[in-house]
């Protein structure tokens, strides 16, 4: 449980406004363990999705490495970081982006037909997952027939069906009741300890914040532990 699978060494995140260089990440260092769930918190404009970008190798880093499972993510191709991406990585949003036109078992197939997996053994291990976040009766629904805690639920079991590493979050709770955040921090943790799936989550929830293993906060393009 102590080999990093995720790691960023001296990253650094600049944007050029007109003459004006912008420092969003500073020689940032941050290292995640096998089935250690990470809240990062900081103001609008900190940095926090940038950092989730970099991490998820959806973006470059201006210079330092970011690596998942041993992989510099800038060090590859395109076409080899998609595959990394697709096998080390899992994503979850605010907003589920669900394909509309396909029920939840298909939405969580999708990273599997990416990767090639065949659509028998693709819906086994969808509909497997599913019934292990609560939705093996929910299958062939459509996501305008769920409800959002549902749709984020089946998000999650997409993230997640392709064993990765570790899954980025970025406010997954933030368009939901209480009570059904409340159910996905004990969903996350439960999968945490089961799959030693590692978790970095952003967020403003302040009761998901507290449940982590951690609390960082990014101050001035730099990440900080909080008490």
């Amino acid at each position: 449980m102590n080999e990093p699978v995720m790691e960023a060494k001296r990253l650094v995140k600049c944007y050029q406004q007109g003459s004006r260089k912008i420092v969003v990440l500073d020689e940032l260092d941050f290292t995640v363990k096998a089935g250690e769930r990470i809240a990062i918190v900081g103001s609008s404009g900190s940095g926090k999705t940038t950092l989730l970008n970099l991490l998820g190798g959806l973006d470059s880093p201006t210079s330092g490495v970011v690596s998942v499972a041993g992989f510099d993510l800038a060090g590859v191709s395109e076409v080899q970081r998609g595959i990394l991406r697709n096998r080390f990585i899992g994503f979850v949003y605010q907003f589920h982006h669900l394909l509309a036109e396909f029920s939840a078992l298909e939405n969580v197939c999708m990273p599997l037909y990416i990767a090639g997996i065949s659509d028998k053994e693709a819906s086994a291990r969808a509909a497997s997952l599913l019934d292990r976040v609560g939705l093996g009766e929910r299958l062939t629904h459509k996501p305008a027939e769920l409800s959002g805690g549902e749709r984020q639920r089946v998000a999650i079991a997409r993230a997640l069906v392709s064993e990765p590493k570790c899954v980025l979050m970025d406010e997954p709770t933030g368009n939901l009741d209480r009570q059904t955040a409340l159910e996905i921090h004990v969903l996350m943790k439960e999968l945490s300890i089961s799959l030693a799936t590692s978790f970095i989550v952003v967020t403003h929830d302040e009761a998901l914040a507290a449940a982590m293993d951690r609390r960082l906060s990014l101050v001035a393009g730099k990440l900080h532990v909080e008490a």
